[in-house]
């Protein structure tokens, strides 16, 4: 299929969904200015102590999570295929009087515009269901890691991609290792059910071995593979809210979340 008009479809969704999502409860911007953390339990336990380390957060949208890491003492950069995004991320970092920098462009050609190697490359919830090969992603992640850096990466399950969302009730329809884009065309967005914009998606999905293998074939080393129960965030029908304000299944049947962290050597 013709890769760079499905990548131009899903940027110019995405282009549309900032303006929304920055003002959605969902993000929280109003907060998020006065101080609160846009980072979750999973990545600040994965990362911990990360004053003064370069850090690069791929797929960053409007950049939030970048700057919540600059906040904690990193040194930080972002990419995203949204100019709308990049342009809001650097007026956020404007804002708060922060040091982080930006920069517009597909994820897969991060090296062909950031020459830098960092100590941690980071990136989180709902970012690998955009690429359609991961090998060319790892490989990037490798050339712009430095030796003993970290890569880590914090996503939802790809048995949670299985179901089309779009119908009531969720129907079982994609497959774990599923080679062909997956198009849906739908009104709203996660962050806002009431949206009028019609989103306009490719996406393509992974299953853990194929992700874990694209790494490793690119020369890092795995410290970690780490599935979960529960996800910080309430996206998928039916969730319930636990003790630890995590949303899980109430069945349990599969996990909602996986982690990864490797380095290199």
């Amino acid at each position: 299929m013709d890769y760079k008009k499905a990548f131009e479809i899903n940027k110019e969704t995405w282009n549309k969904k900032v303006a929304v999502h920055a003002k959605s409860d969902f993000y929280g911007l109003d907060a998020f200015k006065k101080g609160t953390s846009s980072l979750n339990i999973f990545e600040r336990e994965a990362l911990g102590d990360v004053t003064g380390k370069s850090l690069l957060h791929l797929q960053c949208h409007f950049g939030q999570d970048t700057l919540s890491w600059s906040r904690m003492g990193a040194r930080c950069t972002g990419v995203d295929i949204s100019e709308e995004a990049i342009q809001l991320a650097t007026s956020l970092n404007s804002e708060l009087n922060l040091d982080a920098t930006f920069a517009c462009c597909n994820v897969l050609d991060t090296s062909q515009y950031i020459s830098e190697t960092f100590d941690i490359i980071f990136t989180s919830y709902g970012v690998i269901g955009w690429l359609p090969d991961l090998k060319p992603w790892a490989q990037m992640i490798f050339e712009r890691l430095q030796p003993g850096g970290v890569f880590y990466i914090v996503e939802f399950h790809p048995i949670a991609w299985m179901y089309d969302y779009t119908v009531t009730p969720p129907e079982l329809k994609y497959g774990y290792q599923q080679k062909e884009a997956i198009f849906e065309e739908y009104k709203g967005t996660y962050a806002d059910e009431h949206s009028n914009i019609v989103s306009k998606e490719y996406g393509w999905n992974h299953g853990l071995g194929e992700i874990i293998s694209s790494l490793t074939g690119a020369g890092l080393h795995i410290d970690y593979l780490k599935e979960h129960q529960e996800s910080p965030y309430d996206i998928f029908p039916g969730l319930v809210r636990n003790k630890k304000g995590l949303y899980e299944m109430p069945n349990g049947l599969y996990p909602l979340v996986f982690e990864i962290k490797a380095r290199k050597l």
